[in-house]
């Protein structure tokens, strides 16, 4: 069999025997240009100790930075959440809140959060109903993807399979880039 003929049959098999929600993930993925999906989940931000559940609607007429990670205290997920929390100011200035989702439990971002010194809300999808909604689950751990959401609730940009170093960085070099386009 050459190479080629070899190729299209190796791709061919791999089509039939894939399973079909794996084939189906990006057509249901968040698309950008339309309204985010819509959440209502329990997290942690210690700068907001009298709130337990989010939406959102409350982040509505701000930026949000949304960004789905596998694991609290896993080495990627803390240098992806030092690197949100060391550029967090910046992303005030620039009318952005940051908002961090896995299928961690309260209590665990509760003490990510302090440990890592955190100033920022993270979500709980213990149900992976949310990371499904934004094609961001891998059973069991939410994917590493990073969405930005205008004031208007609508996707704007996304990052898919994240690389933790430099991410924060890029994401708000694309915030400032999409606020000109935005204003």
């Amino acid at each position: 069999m050459k190479r080629r003929q070899f190729i299209k049959s190796f791709v061919l098999s791999c089509i039939l025997f894939v399973k079909p929600t794996r084939l189906l993930a990006s057509i249901n993925s968040v698309r950008l240009g339309e309204k985010a999906p819509d959440f209502l989940l329990n997290g942690f931000n210690k700068n907001n100790l009298n709130q337990n559940e989010w939406s959102l609607d409350n982040f509505s007429g701000e930026w949000l930075i949304l960004y789905f990670y596998p694991k609290d205290f896993s080495s990627g997920c803390t240098l992806q959440a030092k690197a949100f929390q060391d550029n967090l100011s910046k992303f005030k200035k620039l009318n952005s809140t940051v908002v961090g989702i896995s299928a961690d439990i309260k209590e665990e971002h509760e003490s990510f959060c302090s440990s890592a010194k955190l100033g920022y809300t993270l979500l709980s999808d213990t149900t992976a109903q949310i990371s499904k909604s934004y094609d961001s689950w891998l059973d069991p751990y939410s994917k590493r993807n990073t969405f930005m959401i205008n004031p208007k609730g609508i996707v704007v940009y996304k990052w898919i399979g994240v690389r933790p170093i430099g991410h924060a960085h890029e994401v708000l070099e694309e915030l400032i880039k999409q606020q000109r386009i935005y204003a």
